[in-house]
């Protein structure tokens, strides 16, 4: 590749398949439980979340999530309802950057996948799995780089653009 020239697939470039990463982000360590999914429905995202119950079964959870509909899904609200120690908060649109784990879903996409070759929906899935396994031996909590000030200040700016619509 030349410089300044932008990435490009080869004439050969076949994809073939996709699988649908749930992630949750333990904010204090900053350990990381993913499982990978055929589809992202109500029903994996459930299924998800019960991985998560199994996985920390006396400790509240709340969960930062985007306004995706499989995250507001009527049965997902049952299911929440009926395990109270989950919580969903929901980022205004346009705001993923309010989620530390999107920054993590950036890092995974440019360190594991991005650029990558993978022969199967399979190979793909190992190795999005693999990347929370190895994450977590050194795993760090993401810290915010703005002061308190400046966030608020955009959190204004994004709460004012998601009222107008625009």
């Amino acid at each position: 590749m030349r410089k300044r020239l932008p990435a490009r697939m080869t004439h050969d470039y076949r994809r073939n398949g996709t699988t649908s990463l749930f992630a949750a982000l333990e904010v204090a360590s900053g350990k990381v439980h993913g499982r990978c999914f055929h589809r992202h429905t109500h029903v994996e995202f459930i299924a998800f979340l019960e991985s998560l119950a199994q996985r920390d079964p006396r400790r509240e959870l709340h969960l930062i999530c985007d306004n995706y509909g499989t995250h507001k899904h009527p049965n997902v609200k049952a299911w929440i309802a009926k395990h109270p120690r989950f919580t969903l908060h929901f980022t205004p649109t346009s705001a993923s950057w309010l989620n530390p784990a999107e920054r993590w879903f950036a890092l995974i996409t440019g360190q594991a996948i991005r650029r990558a070759s993978f022969d199967s929906v399979k190979q793909l899935a190992r190795t999005i799995t693999r990347y929370p396994a190895e994450w977590n031996k050194d795993a760090k909590p993401f810290v915010w780089t703005q002061s308190e000030r400046e966030i608020e200040r955009t959190i204004g700016r994004v709460s004012e653009i998601s009222e107008t619509g625009h």
